[in-house]
């Protein structure tokens, strides 16, 4: 399996644009929920991570792992995992869609709405 990357055709583009190939990695199932666990301190064992994520099997969280060390997001720390420099940067990024979120959630849903 390979990992998505810019310059790649991937899933909804062939012509490999850099945020076409993000989405398609980040779109993939579990991809967002293994990023935020590595971005909490300490780094943490396959298992650690693994028993974090709720359900993940291992075969596809191997996969993820793989997946993310291609595209230089996480790699191996002494005692597991961890965010590269670029992963640490998209995760401060992905946070601002959480914040987003959290304004979106507090105006409520369309169904309390006015």
């Amino acid at each position: 399996m390979s990992a998505p990357l810019p310059g790649r055709p991937v899933r909804g583009s062939a012509s490999g644009r850099p945020v076409m190939a993000l989405l398609d990695l980040l779109g993939r199932r579990w991809a967002l929920r293994v990023l935020w666990e590595l971005a909490q301190q300490p780094p943490p064992t396959f298992r650690e991570l693994q028993r974090r994520c709720d359900g993940i099997s291992s075969s596809v969280l191997a996969d993820r792992l793989a997946e993310l060390t291609e595209a230089r997001i996480v790699d191996r720390a002494e005692t597991g995992y961890r965010l590269t420099e670029e992963g640490a940067e998209l995760c401060k990024d992905v946070m601002r869609l959480e914040r987003w979120a959290n304004r979106w959630a507090e105006r409520g849903s369309p169904e309390t709405a006015g």
